[in-house]
């Protein structure tokens, strides 16, 4: 067979290129209801009162009085309600569904609903810590007393946004007496389930979750499609009709989970050009529902020296609950936001020092054997070498570094390095997810794939496929990997955390080893195959100490801008990439979800905006809020180095994430460059730009 890394068609390529793919509001289905949600106007308030109009025929209001079972989202924390009850805390809060038929009846009813609410005074400022964590590494305190100086600076990042193709959305339909099925957009079919189950107090059994044909996530459909859908399944158990909810665009971006803002403080005790510890304070921002909040912020700490190894840490991290929208799953998860600070800060020291800054960084570049900020190990070969000489030579980043410097050409040249965990934070995937694959191979010797992994675009049905059909070396079109449905698969964990192919697809090459090795003719036989962790992790989530990843991919990034002298616009000359994710398992997959990451990246580092004002967010829309084109990305050069990991299939690691956390800070170390002056926060917009020049 071909090697593993030779690209084929991706699996559902036809039926999306033909419109046969089947999306949730496609979905059809006789007396078929639609729901839409009255929000909360103000962003803290107890509701006084509610007047309703007389309601049409046909017409019903769902609100938390019909409710079975518990007002709650089930995530994490228990703080998420399905529908507010007294108190609303964020502009955008669901308050009640209006259903009916005709959506434009729907929206008459919702225009006439009057609430009285009693105004409350909100908080939008990083005082109410709900979530507080510490890291700590060696002694911060003993390197304190051998430091020359300590220097100290605070870093900023924004909102960003998912900007998914499709909006969120479910249609819900009862099936049979007493069970109720959900067909949507999500990537966690068992987080929904699960919330489903939680909110109705229904048995499993009687809960199905299918996925429709998904238009985008990047994290986004992690944990707010739990939110619909339990609205949804509250509406279906009274009224036993099919009903769906698709939320319309600028609703989508007013009310759905962001990336979470942060602010980032770093101080770092140095003796001549060595970096003996650092010392941090994450702060993220909520809104006004932790949610995973602290997940995200235990990944943001854990990312504290980025490639880098940093003998003394002290880090200390807190999720603030402001009256804002929550904040929530993002590619990266909480990476980004420290990656960006702690690259620049690396850059600033060089700087300050007065060291060549290329030197400096490459003198605290992570090895082999070195203790991991968590005071794990790297235990696997690290060939940041290869990665960072390889885009030096292909960019000419020396040269053009000094040249530009020289020139005062408003052009500039920056590079990033970095890493990303791969799979659950610590014990997480043995001790929170324990995922299991099942294959079923029928009496026609087809091989079906009955896991929870979705397809969102980036080729999972294909390349979960691919390592089946290569490890059991059988024809292509004797293998099935159909969306997942919850009557039907098992559990293999949601669809996030760069686990997919590390180790869901780890999974599924052992149990396809299995079955090659039972195979029987023309007899139907089940293999499932259950998640260990590596014997060498060892984990403390309380002290955050131990391996918190069994596998860590490695990038590097290149960025070469030039800077408008009179208009500050940034344009993005070329981007140079490599990444050492082991061994690729689909070239062209690969090389969609790298030129896909790195355009995030680069555009969460330089054009995208969105901001609150007094709780309400400002951007609502594809024109107001600005993604980039091909045109704002430049030319992109990627290029992977083959580095096996043992226990991944094939020898693959993770790649999704991996390709956005790089981005920000090589293109803010590029504008910084190109105008000479230090930059401390994302996006670097021209008016940030104006402001550094001229003050």
């Amino acid at each position: 067979m071909p090697k593993i890394s030779h690209s084929v068609p991706k699996v559902d390529q036809a039926d999306k290129l033909s419109g046969k793919a089947i999306y949730v509001n496609d979905i059809m289905m006789e007396n078929m209801h639609h729901a839409i949600t009255l929000r909360s106007i103000h962003p803290y308030a107890n509701i006084k009162h509610i007047h309703y109009p007389p309601l049409p025929e046909g017409y019903f209001i769902i609100d938390h009085h019909h409710i079975p079972a518990d007002n709650v989202v089930n995530m994490i924390e228990s703080d998420w309600k399905v529908f507010a009850k007294d108190q609303v805390t964020y502009i955008g809060e669901p308050i009640l569904l209006v259903i009916g038929k005709d959506r434009k009846v729907i929206k008459e009813i919702l225009a006439s609903i009057k609430v009285d609410y009693d105004i409350l005074e909100p908080t939008f400022e990083l005082t109410n810590s709900v979530i507080h964590k510490t890291l700590t590494k060696g002694s911060y305190q003993d390197a304190l007393q051998h430091a020359d100086q300590v220097i100290q600076e605070t870093f900023h990042t924004g909102y960003q946004e998912q900007a998914y193709i499709e909006p969120q959305g479910f249609i819900c339909y009862p099936e049979g007496e007493k069970k109720i099925v959900l067909k949507g957009s999500l990537q966690c079919p068992y987080y929904v389930k699960n919330a489903v189950v939680r909110t109705l107090g229904y048995p499993e059994d009687q809960v199905r979750i299918i996925q429709a044909a998904v238009g985008g996530a990047f994290g986004g459909k992690e944990e707010y499609p739990s939110v619909i859908a339990c609205e949804l399944a509250v509406a279906v158990h009274h009224l036993h009709v099919p009903i769906k909810l698709i939320l319309e665009r600028e609703e989508d971006m007013l009310v759905t989970t962001k990336r979470h803002p942060s602010e980032i403080t770093l101080e770092a005790v140095v003796k001549k050009d060595h970096v003996l510890g650092i010392k941090a304070h994450v702060k993220l921002n909520g809104g006004a529902a932790i949610g995973l909040s602290g997940v995200v912020l235990s990944r943001s700490m854990i990312a504290i020296t980025d490639a880098y190894t940093i003998d003394h840490l002290d880090v200390v991290g807190d999720v603030y609950k402001t009256h804002t929208v929550p904040t929530g799953a993002f590619r990266g998860f909480g990476a980004p936001q420290m990656i960006f600070a702690i690259e620049m800060f690396m850059e600033h020291l060089a700087n300050k020092l007065h060291k060549d800054s290329f030197i400096f960084r490459y003198q605290h570049l992570a090895k082999q054997g070195d203790l991991t900020s968590t005071s794990g190990h790297f235990r696997d070969p690290i060939i940041m070498d290869q990665l960072i000489h390889h885009v030096m030579k292909e960019s000419d980043y020396v040269y053009k570094r000094e040249h530009y410097k020289k020139e005062n050409s408003f052009h500039g040249i920056g590079m990033s390095w970095f890493l990303h965990g791969c799979g659950f934070t610590g014990s997480g995937e043995s001790d929170h997810i324990h995922a299991k694959v099942k294959l079923r191979k029928d009496q026609n010797n087809d091989v079906h794939l009955l896991i929870a992994a979705v397809d969102m675009g980036q080729g999972a049905f294909t390349s979960l496929k691919k390592i089946v059909v290569q490890t059991l070396d059988i024809p292509d079109d004797k293998v099935f990997f159909q969306p997942p449905d919850t009557d039907v698969i098992v559990d293999s964990g949601p669809t996030v955390a760069s686990r997919t192919i590390m180790i869901v697809g780890g999974l599924l090459e052992k149990a396809a080893k299995r079955l090659k090795q039972e195979w029987k003719d023309h007899e139907e036989q089940i293999i499932i195959e259950h998640y260990t962790n590596p014997s060498y992790i060892q984990w403390n989530e309380t002290s955050m100490r131990g391996d918190a990843y069994p596998a860590y991919s490695w990038g590097v990034n290149v960025v070469e801008v030039e800077v408008s002298k009179i208009t500050y616009q940034v344009t993005i000359k070329h981007v140079w990439s490599a990444y050492d994710i082991g061994e690729v398992i689909d070239e062209r997959l690969a090389l969609g979800q790298a030129d896909g990451g790195i355009a995030q990246g680069i555009a969460y580092g330089y054009l995208e905006v969105m901001q609150d004002h007094l709780g309400q967010l400002k951007q609502k829309n594809m024109t107001d809020y600005i993604i980039p084109t091909a045109l704002d990305v430049g030319k992109t050069k990627t290029t992977f180095f083959p580095n096996p990991y043992q226990l991944g299939p094939f020898g693959a690691k993770g790649l999704g994430e991996l390709s956005l956390v790089g981005g920000a800070p090589a293109v803010a170390l590029a504008i910084e460059h190109a105008i000479g002056r230090p930059v401390h926060k994302i996006p670097v917009t021209p008016e940030t730009i104006m402001e550094l020049i001229e003050t």
